[in-house]
């Protein structure tokens, strides 16, 4: 019955064609994205306080624009994603990826449970205190423009979900990548140049600083104001280093070298990246980070009153100071700007110590958590060493040297894939922790997921390209 009820689960058509050209998926992907951004300035009707404001950074991180019909993002879909990782790798939910039937009822598990995060979210979101409606527009209704504000958010959430369906049947790439990456450049841009400043005034004459830390550089030169300058340049340079870094750990890779069995002296290169879980296990670490401090937030609302919700608050999650955590878990998974911190020390003002010892927490925690997502990853997937052989035997290719067996093509994966796993995980893990130390122009974490998300997109679309321009290849790939 189960099986069942998730088969039939309303869901984006796949397209007719077994390989869509290039213009096509183009298309799709352009006009997500553009009601992406059109949905995210959509507010929510008979919205009052909105205490999730303070939180840009971690809306960036979940594709959310808090206040907006988007408010919820891709947190439902990925905290999905991370329970199931979860319980799956845990041994709880013995599901066989191996198989089309396996991976169905996984993917169809895993959108039931999406939907249930999309509602308990918006009523947690509402009920909570953080998104509140206006007393002024309904007097005596409170609780109905409640249920109001959670029908919006609870639409916004499943619009997220099945536009994310559209891009990965119809479009290059995930949607929750896409998302992702359209926000953290939209941020990057408007700090980088916005001439405004945070009031939304003109910077230029009105004797405040502008958002845009390449105007702020050159007005602090110009005004000999170098520790201003140095804060300035030191976001411009580490957001170009962030850049750098993940580029060339993307480009990292081993080569396993594949003949075809029954055609001698022709063979191809079977890569395996050393980042071979990509930017997946920083995308679940994230949004863990991300709705540990939601959690902590709306549950600091709480306080004062007796129950669960108060002591877990006060004594596990932690809480706030304004946009700033203070104690408990919130506070060791905070990333301080140590470079900030050092540059303003350079210029007589006193260093926090508890600050190095919150960084290495914090770089610990993502380490731990991307190598943990990793494997989970990679079990529930098809990327183990036994889908991979599998998938390498059934394309008529074997190593040479080794007997045409999948069980010795499998132990001979096995050298390469858990290893590449586990290092490509911690290295992804100290990257992002470092580039969130570091004050860049965004969240270093975003950065580095959009690097990785334009690297892998720009992949995609260039073999697309390929096949299309190539009828030989196409024919070879097995399109029309």
């Amino acid at each position: 019955m189960l099986r069942n009820f998730l088969n039939n689960l309303p869901e984006v058509r796949k397209p007719e064609k077994p390989k869509l050209s290039f213009k096509e998926k183009l298309k799709w992907t352009l006009i997500i994205l553009i009601a992406f951004f059109v949905l995210s300035t959509i507010s929510l009707y008979g919205l009052g306080a909105n205490a999730l404001q303070e939180f840009e950074q971690l809306s960036i991180i979940l594709g959310a624009n808090f206040g907006s019909i988007m408010s919820l993002g891709i947190g439902p879909i990925v905290t999905a994603s991370i329970v199931l990782q979860l319980l799956s790798g845990s041994g709880i939910l013995k599901i066989d990826m191996t198989t089309s039937d396996g991976k169905k009822f996984f993917q169809g598990l895993q959108k039931l449970l999406a939907f249930f995060f999309i509602v308990f979210e918006g009523f947690i979101y509402v009920f909570m205190g953080g998104l509140t409606p206006d007393p002024l527009l309904a007097p005596g209704a409170y609780f109905t423009m409640q249920l109001v504000l959670v029908f919006q958010l609870i639409l916004g959430g499943i619009l997220i979900l099945f536009m994310d369906e559209v891009i990965t049947k119809w479009g290059f790439g995930s949607g929750v990548s896409l998302f992702i990456a359209a926000g953290v450049s939209q941020q990057i841009f408007v700090r980088a140049f916005s001439p405004l400043t945070a009031g939304g005034q003109i910077a230029f004459g009105s004797g405040l600083a502008p958002v845009g830390k390449v105007w702020t550089f050159f007005i602090s030169l110009i005004n000999v104001n170098l520790q201003e300058a140095s804060l300035a340049f030191a976001a411009i340079f580490f957001t170009f280093v962030v850049f750098a870094l993940s580029v060339y750990a993307q480009s990292m890779k081993v080569d396993i070298p594949l003949s075809f069995g029954r055609v001698r002296g022709h063979g191809i290169r079977w890569p395996l990246r050393f980042m071979y879980t990509s930017n997946i296990p920083v995308i679940l670490v994230a949004a863990l980070i991300a709705n540990i401090q939601l959690w902590a937030r709306l549950m600091q609302n709480k306080v004062g009153e007796t129950g669960i919700a108060s002591w877990i608050s006060q004594n596990i999650l932690g809480q706030f100071s304004g946009s700033m955590p203070t104690s408990g878990l919130v506070f060791w998974t905070h990333s301080p700007n140590i470079i900030e911190a050092t540059v303003n020390w350079f210029f007589g003002a006193p260093f926090n110590t508890i600050q190095l010892a919150q960084s290495l927490t914090y770089v610990i925690f993502m380490m731990a958590g991307a190598v943990l997502f990793s494997v989970f990853w990679v079990q529930t997937s098809g990327m183990d060493a036994k889908s991979q052989a599998k998938q390498i035997m059934s394309s008529g290719l074997q190593i040479p040297g080794f007997r045409r067996d999948q069980r010795v093509l499998e132990k001979v994966l096995n050298r390469y894939i858990m290893p590449l796993t586990i290092m490509g995980g911690l290295a992804v893990g100290l990257l992002a922790a470092t580039a969130d130390l570091s004050g860049a122009l965004s969240r270093g974490t975003g950065i580095l997921l959009t690097v990785m998300i334009i690297y892998k997109l720009y992949e995609e679309i260039a073999q697309q390209h390929m096949m299309d321009m190539n009828p030989a290849m196409r024919k070879m790939m097995g399109g029309e």
